[in-house]
C-alpha cells in the first residue's frame, strides 16, 4: 500500500498546522512541513500520497495525480430534494427501504447513495458504510460529520451514517445470517459513469475490487430482504451473478436485485 503523508496548505496558518498534526496523529502517518514545496514535489520526495490540511477542507492527492479527492455529498443534496417532491428515485425503488431498516453499503465511496438510504430508513434505522482504503474512510467519516450545509435534511442524513474501514468480503464473513435488511454493492465501474472531477479522483484513490461469487454469496447470506447491485448499463455482472436487472432506457447505469427467498 502506498505511504501517506500529511502536510498543510501552501500558505499555512496556525489552524492549518494544528489540523495537519491532528490528522497525522489520528491516521498514524507522518506530518511533513510544507516549506513552500508543491504537492507533486512532496509526493516525489517521500514517494507517498499527500493529504493536504487546507483552511477550508482536507484534500487527498494520490501519487502522480493533480486532482484531489475531498468529501462532498455530491448528488445526494438534489436527490433528497427530488425525494421530498415525491419524484422517483431509482436507487430507493431498487432497495425497497422502509423506516427502521438496517442498510449495509459495501462500497461507500463518496457516500451519496448511503445518504439517500439514511434519509429513507430514518432515525429508527441504521446505515453502515464500508470503505477499504483507510484514508478515504477517514475523509468520508470526517466529512459526513463536519460538512457545513444549511440543508437540515441532508445534514441529518449524513450524521446517521456509520463508516467502517474494512474490506467488504472480510466484513460480511464476520456477520450473522440476515444481519441487514438490504445489502448494497456498487463496485468501481468497468466504464466511467460519473463525470465529476471528485469521482474521477476517487477512482484513483480508491481500491478496485471486482465482484466475485464469494462476495455475492456472503451478501445474500447476511441480507434479510435483498441484495442490490449498481453497475454500468453495458455490464454483464447482473446476468453473471443472477441479479434481476431494472432497466432504465436513458440511464448510464442500472440496478439489479437479488430477492431473498
Amino acid at each position: 500500500m502506498q505511504q501517506v503523508i500529511v502536510t498543510t496548505g501552501g500558505r499555512p496558518d496556525e489552524a492549518s498546522e494544528l489540523l495537519a498534526k491532528q490528522v497525522s496523529e489520528e491516521l498514524g502517518v507522518p506530518c511533513i512541513k510544507r516549506k513552500k514545496r508543491s504537492v507533486t514535489k512532496l509526493s516525489t520526495i517521500y514517494d507517498a500520497n499527500v493529504l493536504v490540511a487546507g483552511k477550508n477542507r482536507l484534500e487527498y492527492y494520490t501519487k502522480g495525480s493533480t486532482t484531489p479527492f475531498f468529501f462532498h455529498p455530491d448528488t445526494a443534496a438534489f436527490r433528497l430534494k427530488r425525494v421530498a417532491r415525491g419524484e422517483t428515485e431509482p436507487f430507493l425503488e431498487a432497495c425497497g427501504l422502509e423506516k427502521g431498516d438496517i442498510f449495509l453499503d459495501c462500497t461507500l465511496g463518496i457516500a451519496s447513495d448511503a445518504i439517500i438510504a439514511s434519509h429513507a430508513v430514518g432515525e429508527t434505522g441504521k446505515v453502515i458504510g464500508l470503505e477499504v482504503e483507510p484514508t478515504i474512510a477517514y475523509l468520508v467519516r470526517r466529512g459526513l460529520r463536519e460538512y457545513e450545509t444549511s440543508d437540515t435534511t441532508l445534514k441529518t442524513a449524513m450524521g446517521r451514517i456509520t463508516v467502517i474501514q474494512s474490506e467488504a468480503i472480510e466484513f460480511l464473513q464476520q456477520q450473522q445470517n440476515d444481519a441487514f435488511d438490504v445489502v448494497y454493492m456498487d463496485p468501481m465501474f468497468e466504464e466511467l459513469i460519473e463525470e465529476s472531477n471528485n469521482f474521477e479522483a476517487l477512482r484513483g484513490a480508491g481500491s478496485h475490487h471486482p465482484l466475485t461469487e464469494v462476495w455475492v454469496r456472503e451478501a445474500y447470506r447476511v441480507a434479510k430482504k435483498r441484495v442490490v447491485l449498481k453497475a454500468h448499463f453495458r455490464s454483464t455482472l447482473f446476468e453473471d451473478f443472477g441479479f434481476q436487472r431494472n432497466e432504465r432506457l436513458t440511464a448510464k447505469f442500472h440496478f439489479g436485485v437479488l430477492e431473498k427467498i
